[in-house]
């Protein structure tokens, strides 16, 4: 097999501006800490400090929603062609700043240059440009129904994609008229705090975006919050179903995007160079951490000895390593305590029987490093087979007729997404009126537009973000 050596192609940070510490922003400036405890963010690459960022307590909390309630009179008040024009403001900024938010986002995060550069920043723009066409159109969004804004939002997001997680809750609640505290993950806080000077460029009101930092605590005390009219939470299941019983009993709004164990399907007739970029799209993407990747592959039992061989060789050429080189595949685990989630899970999968195949790679020595990974001979009651890894581990599956590729699809207590590989039209409206999954992709996977709804059931939460469904949740 042919070797592909590549000169390293660093990105420069010259182009990012990290602060020595942080402030919470509320009310349009930033403010510190009532209680002046910070926490220290790193380059899972590295393992370098990067900045002290504020640990908001209740304090803190009462103070962000009592700037987004006081903003909101005005905020939903304004004409909706005004409000557009704020969101409109936000999305240019995002596209003229793309290089040193793809640049933050990576330092903060540890995924590839290239997919924070081409994806995560360009998309959370497009979310941006596409909610601020609907603020002055809900009358037909809703036909035949008046609508009106709920309040304040409460916004808590993962740190698999902090700025486009960000985008997706922010975007729509601008637009219907409501007014945000929004709580980035512990590990990766620096571009929602980069996007509070976003706002302050565009001169939004001051209130009506406000930005807080802190571990569990903090989020739990913003969703308890008495004067919040709206959760809006993208994270694990169990957190989501702590936040279903913190709500219970009160008039709060809530749309949960949970986790997944997505099932990606390849039919015999699947053009299988195409699936196979398909899989690897699916699950090594982001080092795997993502809510809806494909990490249980389905493969028809006659073609599987092929798409493995074909897997492994394209497998071997992927490249692990610094996040800023252009030429990476797969950069670095978020966080140490990620990282042993994903190792206490391999070897589970081992102790239980299952073939493991990782890809020869080089580790470096700091940072946080996973190469990746599939399990052959799976079964059904494997842990790696029904618990969600959230990392570059694929478990493989076969099946016989389309009706057992359902039935092991749809086995398990998530229902976020799939993905079928077929050249046969009727076979993918088959499979998608069956699968028990809130998003099917035909001959592709992790393909996300802002106007397509995104969401699931089951386990895997409830209501919908993007497209007109996603307004849904910001207004009654």
């Amino acid at each position: 097999m042919a070797s592909w050596d590549y000169s390293p192609a660093p990105e420069s940070t010259d182009v990012v501006r990290i602060r020595d510490d942080y402030g919470l922003f509320i009310g349009g400036e930033f403010v510190e800490p009532a209680a002046g405890e910070y926490s220290k963010t790193i380059n899972p690459a590295t393992e370098e400090v990067l900045a002290a960022v504020p640990v908001a307590d209740e304090r803190d909390v009462g103070r962000a929603v009592s700037a987004a309630a006081k903003a909101f009179k005005r905020w939903s008040a304004l004409a909706p062609g005004e409000r557009a024009r704020y969101i409109f403001r936000i999305a240019r900024v995002i596209q003229e700043r793309s290089r040193e938010l793809a640049v933050l986002e990576t330092m903060n995060g540890g995924k590839p240059i290239r997919e924070s550069r081409d994806l995560d920043v360009p998309l959370a723009a497009a979310h941006f440009f596409y909610h601020a066409g609907w603020a002055d159109k809900l009358e037909f969004a809703f036909p035949g129904r008046t609508v009106e804004p709920l309040g304040v939002a409460a916004q808590i997001i993962p740190w698999n994609f902090p700025l486009l997680m960000l985008a997706w809750k922010i975007a729509p609640a601008l637009a219907t008229g409501n007014t945000v505290v929004l709580k980035p993950a512990e590990t990766t806080p620096l571009t929602a705090l980069e996007f509070a000077s976003i706002c302050e460029e565009v001169q939004l009101p001051a209130g009506v975006v406000n930005i807080i930092t802190g571990a569990g605590a903090t989020g739990a005390a913003l969703v308890r919050h008495p004067d919040v009219d709206k959760v809006a939470f993208t994270g694990s299941t169990e957190v989501g179903k702590e936040i279903q019983r913190a709500v219970a009993g009160t008039n709060k709004k809530v749309t949960l995007e949970l986790g997944g164990k997505a099932a990606n399907i390849v039919f015999e007739d699947a053009p299988l160079d195409q699936a196979i970029e398909g899989i690897v799209n699916g699950i090594f993407f982001n080092q795997g951490h993502v809510c809806c990747a494909g990490s249980r592959l389905l493969v028809q039992e006659s073609i599987a000895e092929r798409l493995m061989d074909k897997l492994k060789r394209r497998l071997q050429t992927l490249k692990l390593g610094d996040p800023l080189d252009k030429n990476t595949d797969i950069g670095a685990i978020n966080s140490r305590e990620q990282l042993n989630k994903i190792k206490s899970l391999v070897g589970s999968g081992v102790d239980e029987g299952a073939e493991l195949y990782q890809a020869e790679c080089e580790l470096p020595e700091r940072g946080f490093w996973f190469p990746p990974t599939v399990f052959t001979g799976v079964s059904q009651s494997h842990r790696i087979a029904r618990e969600e890894i959230f990392g570059p581990v694929l478990s493989v599956l076969t099946f016989r007729t389309a009706e057992e590729a359902v039935e092991k699809a749809n086995n398990t207590p998530f229902g976020l997404s799939a993905g079928v590989w077929t050249e046969k039209g009727s076979r993918i409206l088959w499979m998608a009126d069956r699968l028990k999954a809130g998003v099917v992709w035909a001959n592709t996977f992790n393909r996300f537009d802002p106007s397509s709804p995104f969401g699931g059931y089951k386990e895997s939460g409830y209501g919908r973000e993007g497209g007109r469904h996603g307004l849904e949740g910001y207004v009654r």
